[in-house]
């Protein structure tokens, strides 16, 4: 019998099971467009990489099947590297906006810690798999202080405050605590973002919930949190350049966000600078397999991974576009 086919397993990619989350703004995309088996309803969000209590994703095979991603986290953090903290730091999604998302603003980490029972704060960033045409996204609003904004909200004056911005598919936008915003219907998107489920509803178009009542929002914590001197994008255009397939999306102190480009085989070396990697095929297909492992996986659109730290350098093969994301050292 023999004795490497743990340690083989445990240097294996995790895959797991995604969580499926009910919005009244959700549509059925994420099973016409990705295959996946969604439950019945308006499902409008896929925790595809995530062990936030809201959405705690399972190991669906190898050695650690049944396990979840924050019991990996508590209990093999030699699978994460030099990765630091209670909880694991990302969490990946797929959003398909049928309808409009409520216009809200999320908090740093210092008044989320302070006001949300210690919970991360919510910096986060889209890449847009599909849009339908003449479609709008809002990033940013006009209001100079708190004052201002205030009086724009209760006077309703919308389109005052608000800045709509064109939106086509492979679009990017980084989203920054106090960054007002909102995903428009007819977009998908791939959302890569702190493992945080705090939102502030500024406006929510009057609509009613599945309880047939308004919404909550969060006039105040919105007020509090806002960001009034950030200048709000003109465009989502990626300007990075492309190098060698790879483009940077995103670098900032919670992650590292990358498109990569497969076509035929490449390899992603280990180590780098990361202590794991969140792996999103966003088109395509192809196999993946670690040196440290070995054994091939076929992966589609849709399919998620994560590379442990000593997966050693990993071989894609195939014709694919990737999304991944990374927690910078340090």
């Amino acid at each position: 019998m023999s004795t490497t086919t743990t340690h083989d397993c445990s240097h294996d990619i995790i895959v797991l099971t995604p969580i499926f989350h009910e919005k009244i703004w959700g549509g059925r995309r994420l099973a016409d467009d990705f295959g996946y088996d969604i439950p019945d309803g308006d499902i409008g969000e896929c925790w595809a990489i995530s062990a936030h209590p809201n959405g705690d994703c399972t190991v669906a095979s190898g050695v650690f099947a049944g396990k979840t991603l924050s019991e990996l986290w508590d209990e093999h953090r030699e699978l994460f590297g030099a990765a630091q903290g209670d909880r694991f730091p990302l969490l990946i999604k797929i959003l398909d906006a049928r309808e409009d998302l409520s216009v809200q603003v999320h908090p740093d980490d210092a008044y989320a810690a302070e006001h949300e029972n210690g919970s991360f704060g919510k910096r986060e960033c889209w890449y847009v798999l599909d849009a339908e045409p003449n479609t709008t996204i809002i990033i940013g609003q006009r209001a100079h202080n708190r004052k201002e904004l205030a009086c724009m909200i209760d006077e309703g004056r919308w389109n005052d405050m608000l800045n709509f911005i064109p939106v086509h598919k492979g679009d990017f936008f980084r989203i920054d605590p106090g960054t007002v915003h909102a995903i428009k219907g007819g977009t998908l998107i791939l959302e890569t973002q702190q493992s945080s489920d705090v939102t502030y509803r500024v406006y929510d178009y009057d609509r009613l919930g599945v309880d047939g009542k308004p919404r909550e929002l969060h006039i105040q914590q919105s007020l509090d949190v806002v960001d009034y001197d950030l200048v709000p994008p003109v465009s989502g255009k990626v300007a990075a350049p492309e190098i060698d397939g790879i483009t940077n999306l995103m670098t900032c102190d919670n992650f590292v966000v990358d498109r990569v480009v497969v076509s035929g085989e490449r390899m992603l070396k280990q180590p780098h600078p990361y202590p794991f990697l969140c792996v999103s095929v966003i088109e395509g297909d192809g196999t993946v397999a670690t040196s440290a492992a070995g054994k091939p996986h076929t992966l589609t659109r849709g399919s998620h991974f994560i590379a442990p730290a000593s997966s050693g350098d990993l071989t894609l093969t195939g014709t694919m576009t990737l999304i991944t994301s990374y927690v910078p050292e340090g």
